[in-house]
């Protein structure tokens, strides 16, 4: 078990070292440079900064050195914990992310917990109520909103229920300059933003949840014991909810986690649709003045959130089920 579970540690080491040689390749391999970088606007060479100040400045960060020699550096300053400075915000990058981090984890957070108990739920009715009305209704919008990219869905969100009927607002984390009267209502205020990007996220994850606890609980419902619960004339919320779902919960545990890696790439286009002060966002600020810097550094807590979830999973479900050790 021990020999397994090092063997498993390494496969994911080895995975993160790929992963983070491409992140360091990746961003040189754009065209531009942080002092030299396409307008978005005009589709023209930008150039904020003489040549003089461009080599000085490329020669302090070691911007001037062979592509070997930087990545030498850049695997020295990681195993020393140093993700390093970002080029145009001035900060360590660690400080820049850890201000941005707490935005993305809470709709993360809520959109993994939601989706996955709204999936559950209606999972476990479809498959008790299998090819009846509501299986089949259930079945059909689950597929069609699964195959819809995330940021339409908030786009269609945005146009409906911020822009035409104004019932939340059209961007941001909380409103700006804004002078609350007490604590209460700054959380409210952060809550009427974050609901748009929260139940974006939750509705594309929710076809998931429902697909797996359907399967399930079709599954478990076959077998004898669940034939024993119906012939004792037990309630149908009973039988499914006590008896079935705890016997169908394994797969869905495991799912939880993966599905917590996966959200917060999901996370990265639902921020920017929303315009949400999330890391996300701050991925695509940096990759439009080409921060190698602070690129690297987005990228490898993407890269880590989605190893770790991966593994942890991966781990609960050996515990789970001993059949799988």
């Amino acid at each position: 078990m021990r020999k397994r579970m090092l063997a498993k540690i390494s496969e994911y080491l080895m995975t993160l070292l790929v992963i983070i040689t491409l992140n360091f390749f990746i961003p040189r391999l754009m065209p531009g440079d942080p002092f030299t970088f396409l307008s978005s606007d005009e589709g023209q060479v930008t150039v904020t900064y003489s040549e003089e100040q461009i080599a000085k400045y490329k020669a302090y960060y070691g911007l001037d050195k062979p592509i070997l020699v930087q990545y030498t550096s850049y695997i020295s300053n990681l195993l020393r914990g140093n993700i390093g400075y970002s080029i145009y915000y001035n900060d360590h990058v660690s400080t820049i992310i850890g201000k941005r981090i707490r935005w993305t984890i809470s709709i993360v957070i809520a959109a993994i917990v939601i989706s996955s108990l709204t999936g559950i739920v209606l999972g476990s009715l479809s498959a008790w109520n299998r090819n009846g009305v509501l299986d089949k209704g259930l079945y059909t919008l689950m597929m069609t909103l699964s195959e819809i990219p995330a940021f339409l869905i908030g786009i269609g969100f945005l146009f409906i229920l911020a822009a035409k009927l104004g019932w939340f607002p059209l961007a941001g984390g909380m409103k700006s300059f804004a002078n609350y009267s007490s604590f209460a209502d700054r959380i409210m205020d952060i809550l009427h933003h974050a609901f748009l990007p929260v139940l974006t996220l939750s509705v594309v994850r929710l076809g998931e949840f429902y697909l797996l606890a359907r399967n399930s609980m079709i599954s478990v419902l076959t077998k004898d014991y669940m034939r024993t619960a119906r012939a004792k004339g037990l309630g149908k919320m009973r039988i499914i909810f006590r008896h079935g779902l705890k016997n169908a919960m394994l797969p869905i545990v495991t799912r939880v986690f993966l599905s917590l890696g996966a959200l917060f790439g999901g996370a990265i286009l639902v921020e920017n649709v929303f315009h949400y002060p999330g890391v996300g966002r701050l991925m695509r600020e940096a990759v439009m003045v080409r921060d190698y810097v602070l690129v690297q550094g987005i990228f490898l807590l993407v890269a880590i959130t989605v190893l770790t979830m991966n593994l942890i999973a991966d781990i609960i479900y050996r515990r789970l089920d001993p059949r799988v050790s």
